[in-house]
């Protein structure tokens, strides 16, 4: 078992509207073909990032990020943590959701609207989603 965590620059533009159909189709897509293959996980969304854990086995967790690496909705794709593990920390979830478009989800991480690569770190992205989602 597998866990990876990133981030990446947030590309997706246009309306509120179609900014949310955007990420409700990313999330569908994500549910469906994780399931699929096993992965669980969570994405945080907000105007300017996403952040996401992956769990699962190493080859679809190796796909998967591979898939996301080459989405024109993500840019400056950072990889922060990548390790085994003993137990997924979001089983039941295929891809849990968190955060908005609009949203401050990563205040906390930024520094003049850019990632503060001091403060994001994966242990600390993961225990973030983990806290929002499963706690």
């Amino acid at each position: 078992m597998y866990r990876l965590v990133y981030y990446s620059a947030n590309r997706i533009s246009g309306t509120s509207e179609e900014v949310t159909t955007e990420i409700e189709q990313i999330l569908a897509a994500s549910r469906r073909n994780n399931a699929k293959v096993g992965i669980t996980g969570a994405l945080m969304v907000s105007e300017g990032f996403f952040g996401q854990v992956l769990e699962g086995p190493q080859a679809a967790i190796e796909a998967t990020f591979e898939r996301i690496q080459q989405d024109a909705r993500h840019g400056e794709v950072s990889l922060l943590d990548y390790k085994e593990v003993a137990a997924k920390a979001f089983d039941s979830w295929d891809m849990a959701y968190v955060g908005h478009p609009s949203s401050d989800i990563f205040a906390s991480f930024e520094r003049h609207n850019s990632v503060d690569e001091e403060k994001l770190k994966g242990d600390k992205l993961f225990r973030r989603l983990r806290e929002l989602v499963v706690d």
